[in-house]
């Protein structure tokens, strides 16, 4: 996907190509966004980094086209156990094989080329967005209009320019992008060194268990993951006096893998020590300049939740660029970006810490402020997704800033492929609008779902004793009516682009 164009205008420009610019790049593209994806590298990094998403992730695949093309790559993750340096269990994380809320399952293990490579062959689809790969960005010159992208296209050692409306940065921990916008980073606390080592089973070990697995051992702490098919992992504390050379060698990986698998039974496909960090910039957007993924924030990767939170990031932004550059908002929208994201993914952050100090601690309860776990009584670990910080929710009604669920159509399809990338007002019946709210819905380009349409939505407005819900394009709830004049705050809101946006 090499230069589809010689264009030098562009709506926006995405600085990097991995999931997280890859997944925003499609999004821009169902949107119509003129976009150009500048990457430094010729291909896709072939090793595996990330292993893990979830549910919410996989919604943002359906919204782009591109879920079905995923599903024979993925496999179901069970869940995740907590062992101590005896091998019993002390917290069990298991995870729900029926499909959730979401429509979807809550644990899927990748192989993140598989993904990158769907993924980019997806950018095919849209012929306003390019792709450029070996261009290295190294300036960023915002002016009134739009920014200015200077880059070195390493194929040839030629400089080149373009012009952009706005910039997103999905150029990973050492984002030059952030150094543009000039944020630093808020240090969460958490660094330690991790020897990750990726393995291709040569034989049946189906002995090692699909569930994830925390060895909480003193001594050295390690996690076993599941991969898809003969793939395995395993990340293993390194100690302060072991240096990152010394741990990687040949004999010294078999030594620490020793006590799961022999030499004749895997073939190391690749072992690099890690820092795990955890930090969130403090400034994701100065300007015209933006930041998603990995540039905005760093986890521990005990949660599983690096990248589903990238993901999530440009499924919160991709709409609201979508609606500026048309003409339906201004600026003032991407106030609502930074402060609506951030403290979701501090939150799981925060947590990703505290199962850092269940692996790393004897104190297992203390990690999780718990209780004592007690022999034959672990603890159960449930996760729930915290709400978006304030932002575009509505007053106070209820469900702001929570996800909508996605509900079943009579003909069995999932809902978000009737609505789209859309704002869907979810009503019981159809006949309850007046002509007025329906005349307006149909011109702000708002979908309506009823409860005609899908019986659990009915239900999931009896439920929760709604009138109407606004849903955004990235699924979270605006508001929810409890009555007729809460519904017209909720259309006025959707129909009126030059409303500034209300805190929560």
């Amino acid at each position: 996907m090499q230069h589809k164009s010689a264009s030098s205008e562009f709506d926006v420009v995405i600085v990097g190509r991995g999931p997280v610019g890859a997944t925003l790049a499609n999004l821009l593209g169902l949107c119509g966004v003129r976009t150009l994806v500048l990457e430094r590298e010729a291909r896709a990094y072939h090793l595996p980094r990330a292993v893990h998403y979830d549910d919410e992730c996989m919604r943002v695949f359906q919204t782009i086209g591109l879920a079905e093309d995923i599903l024979p790559h993925v496999i179901l993750s069970p869940g995740m156990r907590f062992l101590d340096a005896n091998g019993h269990l002390i917290l069990d994380w298991p995870r729900s094989q029926e499909l959730t809320p979401m429509g979807w399952h809550l644990s899927y293990r990748f192989h993140q080329p598989d993904l990158e490579d769907i993924l980019i062959n997806g950018l095919r689809r849209w012929p306003q967005v390019e792709l450029r790969n070996r261009c290295d960005v190294f300036a960023l010159d915002e002016d009134e209009g739009g920014v200015r992208v200077r880059y070195e296209d390493l194929s040839n050692g030629q400089l080149a320019e373009v012009r952009a409306a706005y910039v997103v940065g999905c150029d990973g921990a050492r984002s030059l992008v952030r150094r543009f916008i000039g944020s630093g980073m808020d240090d969460l606390g958490f660094h330690e060194r991790w020897l990750v080592i990726d393995a291709l089973l040569q034989r049946d070990r189906s002995d090692l268990g699909d569930y994830s697995v925390q060895h909480c051992d003193p001594r050295r702490p390690a996690t076993y993951i599941r991969g898809t098919g003969n793939r395995r992992r395993w990340e293993i504390t390194v100690h302060p006096d072991e240096g990152a050379q010394a741990v990687t060698q040949n004999a010294r990986i078999w030594e620490l893998l020793s006590r799961w698998i022999t030499p004749d039974e895997a073939e190391i496909e690749r072992a690099a020590v890690y820092t795990f960090h955890s930090a969130i910039a403090r400034q994701w957007r100065n300007g015209r300049l933006l930041l998603a993924g990995d540039s905005a924030h760093q986890t521990p990767p005990f949660l599983g939740q690096g990248m589903c939170a990238g993901i999530r990031d440009v499924a919160n932004l991709a709409w609201k660029l979508r609606d500026i550059i048309a003409g339906q908002a201004d600026m003032r929208l991407l106030d609502t970006y930074q402060s609506e994201r951030s403290p979701h993914v501090r939150e799981f952050i925060e947590l990703a810490i505290r199962l850092g100090g269940v692996i790393n601690t004897k104190a297992m309860e203390a990690g999780l402020a718990a209780g004592e776990a007690r022999e034959n009584a672990p603890v159960k670990l449930e996760v729930r997704k915290p709400p978006l910080g304030p932002g575009l929710a509505i007053g106070s009604f209820p469900l702001a800033g929570h996800l909508a669920p996605q509900f079943t159509l009579a003909d069995g399809r999932r809902s978000d492929d009737r609505t789209g990338y859309a704002n869907v007002l979810l009503v019981d019946k159809a006949a309850a609008l007046s002509a007025h709210i329906r005349a307006a819905l149909a011109h702000a380009g708002t979908e309506l779902l009823t409860g005609e349409d899908a019986g659990d939505l009915a239900s999931w407005l009896r439920a929760h004793e709604l009138h109407a819900a606004l849903v955004r394009p990235d699924r979270y709830v605006r508001g929810a009516a409890r009555s007729e004049q809460e519904l017209e705050q909720l259309v006025e809101a959707v129909c009126s682009p030059a409303t500034v946006p209300t805190a929560a």
